[in-house]
């Protein structure tokens, strides 16, 4: 007892001195199992399992696509005439009429009927000479520019002898009393059976029937070079005209409009 009396801060030293040894002895243990915990740590956020990426839906994003692609326009001309305000006019029935392309001007002029006119062949007679026999051939051509012109008139033919624009390549039957002619026409270069009833017939043009509602003004029978049609304050010259359609050129500035034939169905009792 004496012993620890007199040397009790000595051991109690000791003892600190042990427990300090202690402590240091165990230090790299404690050093090395913090570091395995931090690695555990570290592995744990950066090494964990990654799901497999799924079908991402689009629909939101491609629709505000869509919007943001399509054009988007404001008509105020067309149709409200905000800032282009629409002048209109009586017609002759003192109807009013929206001034337009489709309602004023050529636009609204109305085909009512096209008519074709036809080149037409017959045989008329036949005259034997020396020479050969003689083929008379009655011509008419509707489509002539002037009457004097669409009157039948005869042309004398013979065999493979060009007369006006006609050609006799082949003879049916007796030369002096054939059945039937075979014709070239050199215009076209086409073969016309040739006898003498007026069976052969070529259309080579049309007229056309007219009308101007806005004004009640009607064409009959216009050909291509008939004079001038006049409505809306200017001239128009029929420039062609097929089985459905007529082309009017301005006389103004020679600007041209198609015309479309469309005929009114029938109905079939």
């Amino acid at each position: 007892m004496d012993f620890l009396k007199k040397h009790y801060e000595k051991v109690l030293l000791g003892f600190v001195l042990l427990g300090l040894a202690v402590a240091v002895a165990f230090l790299p243990f404690k050093i090395a199992s913090e570091k395995r915990d931090l690695e555990a740590a570290r592995d744990k956020l950066i090494q964990r399992p990654v799901k497999p990426l799924t079908n991402i839906d689009l629909t939101v994003p491609d629709k505000a696509l869509k919007r943001v692609t399509a054009a988007f326009s404001i008509d105020l001309t067309s149709t409200n005439k905000v800032f282009n305000p629409v002048p209109w006019q009586r017609a002759a029935d003192q109807h009013l009429i929206k001034v337009g392309e489709q309602n004023i001007g050529p636009r609204a002029v109305v085909i009512t009927k096209t008519t074709p006119l036809y080149l037409s062949l017959t045989l008329d007679s036949v005259s034997v000479v020396e020479a050969g026999p003689k083929y008379i051939i009655g011509v008419q051509k509707d489509a002539a520019p002037t009457a004097s012109q669409r009157t039948k008139k005869e042309v004398s033919c013979s065999l493979n002898v060009k007369s006006d624009f006609m050609i006799v390549r082949e003879v049916k039957g007796k030369p002096e009393d054939p059945s039937q002619l075979i014709i070239e026409l050199t215009d076209t270069g086409d073969h016309a059976v040739v006898t003498r009833e007026p069976t052969y017939k070529r259309i080579d043009g049309y007229t056309a029937d007219l009308k101007y509602p806005p004004e009640n003004k009607t064409w009959t029978g216009r050909r291509v070079g008939s004079p001038a049609l006049t409505f809306a304050g200017e001239e128009y010259n029929i420039v062609a005209i097929t089985q459905n359609e007529v082309v009017l050129s301005a006389k103004s500035n020679q600007k041209k409009w198609t015309i479309t034939f469309n005929p009114t169905p029938t109905t079939t009792p």
